[in-house]
């Protein structure tokens, strides 16, 4: 029963934190009016997208959680707190204070911390690290596009 709390805590983190920046931090007019590419995803695939992401994180982390404790296990966790948190922070940037330059180098560390997460989650369980491609995957292109929108709208930072 303990292991079904934290399986509901990590998922309730992951998705709580996706709730939390897509309310507080909407596209909204700036965004619609943006030059954007060709390639631009349409708004509708943004929600079920990061959806299925955040409970993949959010099972992935219940996973390692649930390994014996290790250096791999710990220190895979608190990547995943700290990917966590600058997930939260590219919205802040990107849509709250409109700064395409700064949440693209943020988006950088992001990356970052993904691919630092899921290879200690490799050697702590490997089902979780590929949990985690998806995510990383994701945020590679989100990368290229947030370059594209912020090249194209006068890369200002």
């Amino acid at each position: 029963m303990r292991a079904f709390g934290f399986l509901i805590f990590f998922l309730l983190l992951s998705l709580g934190t996706g709730w939390l920046t897509g309310t507080q931090f909407a596209p909204g007019e700036w965004y619609a009016a943006m030059t954007k590419p060709a390639w631009n995803p349409p708004a509708w695939v943004f929600a079920p997208v990061w959806s299925s992401l955040y409970v993949l994180m959010g099972v992935a982390a219940w996973l390692v959680w649930r390994q014996p404790v290790s250096g791999y296990r710990d220190i895979g966790l608190r990547w995943w707190f700290v990917q966590l948190v600058l997930n939260a922070g590219w919205s802040a940037l990107f849509f709250g204070l409109h700064r395409t330059g700064w949440a693209l180098a943020e988006m950088s560390l992001l990356w970052l911390a993904i691919l630092i997460t899921l290879l200690y989650f490799w050697r702590a369980q490997r089902i979780a690290s590929y949990l985690m491609m998806p995510y990383l995957a994701w945020v590679s292109f989100a990368w290229v596009l947030n370059f594209t929108l912020w090249r194209l709208n006068g890369g200002w930072f």
